[in-house]
């Protein structure tokens, strides 16, 4: 399997490094590599590159992350966000490759008392969150076979996150003042890498299980692994019984558009997991809340 990995040099692309090795030949890239193009501000150099390593599998940990700063410079956000994850899906289409992507709970407006999921309505209201909402929209409308996990509060021992953030002013101040209106689930950049290695080695078996996912440390760190095989195994036993022609395909598509409600789902897809809650309002500082 040869697998083209962006992003590497940010805290999920490091992680995946490792994890995807397991895989095949795995080609990683960042923004200021020779040669092959990385910079997802070149969005048609970055197509480009698929064009030339047609990889069977394409993970994309880039995007721009730092919330506060896509504020003053919205553009520069959605070319990384939007634009070039776009790209990628309508040459992951043409290729036929599986496009692996990471979002946020910040295409969630923070409001409610219950964790989020797959099919609620996302209503950003930062321009983070409604980049990466598009690019999320970009990916599905491409018509390419898909991957997109939602996650939070990602942190890791590489780079800059708000676990490391308090860890250094700890040592430096007596007293620290933190804001306590959010809820989040912290979710590991190791864990991600995992998840998604063995995510990948599902979709190669049973491709129409992919779609829309939230993957966050939780009480069920796994849940969205178990979610991907149980529609594995449950399509496995309707075939064998003989219990009709349901149109798997369709019911992972209908899966992966926030939009519907659980009732239009097929009925063997109602239990999701419910692992990213965000007051996403509240744009906290050093919350780099996804891949980079």
């Amino acid at each position: 399997m040869n697998i083209l990995l962006f992003g590497k040099g940010g805290q999920v692309g490091w992680e995946l490094q490792r994890s995807l090795a397991v895989l095949g030949r795995v080609t990683a890239l960042g923004s200021a590599s020779a040669g092959l193009c990385g910079d997802f501000s070149r969005p048609e150099d970055v197509a480009r590159t698929v064009r030339e390593l047609r990889p069977d599998v394409i993970v994309n940990a880039a995007a721009h992350t730092a919330v506060d700063k896509a504020e003053a410079e919205p553009e520069r956000a959605r070319v990384l966000n939007a634009t070039t994850p776009g790209r990628l899906a309508e040459e992951a289409a043409r290729i036929g490759a599986l496009l692996v992507h990471y979002s946020t709970d910040y295409v969630f407006d923070g409001s409610g008392t219950r964790a989020w999921v797959e099919t609620d309505t996302p209503a950003p209201l930062s321009v983070y969150g409604a980049t990466k909402w598009e690019g999320e929209q970009l990916i599905r409308a491409s018509g390419c076979r898909h991957l997109i996990l939602r996650t939070s509060w990602v942190y890791a021992a590489r780079g800059g996150n708000f676990a490391k953030t308090m860890l250094r002013l700890a040592q430096e101040r007596e007293r620290l003042t933190v804001i306590d209106d959010q809820w989040g689930a912290p979710t590991g950049a190791d864990l991600l890498a995992d998840v998604t290695a063995h995510a990948i080695r599902h979709l190669r078996q049973h491709p129409a299980d992919g779609g829309l996912y939230h993957c966050g440390s939780g009480r069920d760190e796994l849940a969205c692994l178990r979610q991907l095989r149980a529609g594995a195994r449950q399509a496995s036993a309707a075939d064998a019984s003989n219990q009709g022609s349901r149109d798997r395909a369709g019911a992972h598509q209908r899966l992966s558009h926030p939009g519907h409600a659980p009732a239009q789902l097929a009925p063997e897809y109602h239990q999701i997991p419910k692992h990213l809650r965000s007051h996403a309002a509240a744009l906290g500082a050093g919350r780099g809340a996804d891949a980079g």
